[in-house]
């Protein structure tokens, strides 16, 4: 089933998602500042129901790009909904956007009706290339590198990574 109607099917709905990786989105937010339509590209950004953000954290933000997120997210706080992946853990966001504290009024907003789904193993990508013999399972009882661990985030303050 196409994802969007199985999302509608879930919700009871008719959805209007977009779907964005977030270096294209950060992109695209630095872009419209640049050329002075920063609050045109927002309220853009704010009309879908769902905003789906992949691939936050696989490369790290620079500043000013956190800050065009923070606008984002605050833009988007109680009106519309979010989905974002990354292979970071909520705990080293103060990394991927390179400023704690930006870092944690993103989270603050994002969090707060938020459920958290952790996933620990390897990616069906990763998967598949065990699978056929092309890599070599991991050693000992640690995760891989990149895994993330299941275990849902009920409030704000479970923010650490579990061992």
């Amino acid at each position: 089933m196409h994802n969007r109607r199985f999302l509608e099917r879930c919700l009871g709905a008719p959805l209007t998602a977009q779907f964005t990786t977030a270096t294209t989105l950060v992109a695209g937010l630095a872009k419209a500042h640049g050329e002075r339509r920063l609050d045109e590209k927002l309220l853009a950004l704010s009309k879908p129901k769902l905003l789906i953000v992949d691939e936050l954290g696989y490369l790290p933000l620079e500043p000013d790009a956190a800050h065009l997120f923070f606008q984002l997210v605050s833009r988007r706080y109680e009106t519309g909904a979010m989905l974002i992946t990354s292979n970071r853990s909520v705990a080293e966001w103060g990394t991927v956007f390179a400023d704690p504290v930006v870092a944690t009024a993103i989270l603050d907003r994002l969090l707060h009706h938020s459920h958290v789904l952790t996933i620990r193993g390897d990616s069906y990508r990763l998967r598949a290339k065990r699978n056929s013999g092309l890599i070599r399972p991991p050693v000992g009882d640690r995760p891989p590198v990149g895994s993330a661990s299941l275990r849902p985030v009920t409030d704000g303050t479970n923010l650490q990574p579990t061992s």
